[in-house]
């Protein structure tokens, strides 16, 4: 564990004071408390670094108290600060101190702090106002470190989803290129299925979330067919939210399964029509149920053997829910059902007790 993960979140706003001489911890703590400063003092060197670990906000220090000890655990904490931190460190001097060489002293032992030196005797005003610019710049350097924190984090989030779609887009080539009969086929059929996973990412990207409903990837799928003139597709059920990836996921799913309707099933003919629905179980737990039927079309043969689709959709289901897809090529029309967890695939895994 660093040192940057043990910053505190309220740790940048505090004073931390070592005075250990006379009354002047007890005078500075009671000043900037007035000024609703939150106030540390420490009474010496070997207790100052303790204080040091969580990062304070400013270290208020007197030059009396400026022995070998103290500057070496200063300078080590300052070069265990992440690179967003420069500690704001302030030094009351006195008239009769050697300022010139403390100042030169300093600046070569702790060269990443932000020192400003004040000589006694000096007024509450100016010591108050100083103070609390240094804790004004601490509070920049904070935002400075969220950000970055933030940048770090959605890098990671963006390396990680485009691993997965290049994933995604490897497996979809290498699948179709297996059933391709000509360049032409794998183009139309590798274009439409890149389309159809595009189209998903779109709709979660600009409803500004990480999750799409089973409603929308419905009819984001089945609007293009409906366009063409394919209009007979009923699809229904409960509303549920699901996670990005579930959602993109089922899409392809049903794309692969309108596909084969049009080519070979229900959507072949102008009487052939195709149900989709979606149900929660819950005396299962509760369990997402997942139906497509077709009906009034060619007479279903099943294949000698599997193609892209139903291979697909057999891993791509198993591996969403968790279960083995029933599909049957049934003479009446394909059958495909699959059910699994809920809290698997939906961002309002309590839905039941919703709708």
């Amino acid at each position: 564990m660093s040192e940057a993960d043990l910053v505190e979140p309220g740790a940048l706003d505090q004073v931390l004071i070592l005075a250990p001489y006379r009354r002047d911890a007890a005078y500075l703590g009671q000043l900037l408390a007035e000024y609703d400063m939150a106030v540390t003092t420490c009474a010496s060197a070997e207790e100052l670094a303790g204080h040091l670990v969580p990062g304070p906000g400013v270290f208020v220090t007197t030059h009396e108290a400026l022995t070998p000890a103290l500057i070496d655990i200063v300078a080590k904490h300052l070069s265990a600060q992440p690179p967003w931190s420069e500690m704001p460190i302030v030094v009351l001097l006195d008239r009769a101190s050697p300022n010139s060489r403390i100042r030169g002293q300093l600046a070569a032992a702790w060269p990443r702090s932000r020192q400003l030196f004040y000589q006694r005797p000096l007024t509450q005003v100016e010591l108050v106002s100083g103070i609390q610019s240094a804790l004004l710049a601490r509070m920049r350097q904070r935002e400075v470190r969220d950000h970055i924190e933030r940048e770090i984090e959605l890098r990671r989030e963006l390396n990680h989803r485009v691993k997965n779609i290049l994933a995604s887009v490897s497996s979809i080539f290498e699948m179709t290129r297996r059933g391709a009969t000509s360049v032409e086929a794998l183009a139309g059929d590798f274009g439409a299925r890149l389309t159809a996973l595009s189209n998903v990412h779109s709709a979660v990207f600009e409803a500004k979330g990480e999750s799409i409903s089973i409603a929308e990837i419905a009819q984001l799928t089945f609007d293009p067919y409906r366009q063409m003139g394919i209009s007979r597709i009923d699809a229904a059920g409960p509303p549920i939210m699901l996670t990005r990836e579930a959602g993109t996921t089922l899409a392809l799913c049903l794309h692969e399964l309108t596909t084969n309707a049009i080519k070979y099933g229900a959507l072949s003919v102008p009487d052939g029509r195709v149900t989709f629905c979606w149900d929660i179980l819950a005396d299962y737990g509760p369990e997402l149920s997942v139906l497509w039927q077709e009906a009034g079309g060619p007479p279903v043969v099943a294949p000698s053997r599997s193609g892209y689709g139903t291979r697909y959709l057999r891993a791509a289901l198993a591996g969403l829910l968790g279960t083995k897809p029933d599909i049957q090529f049934v003479p009446e029309g394909l059958r495909c059902e699959v059910r699994g967890p809920l809290v698997r695939v939906a961002c309002n895994p309590k839905a039941p007790a919703d709708v």
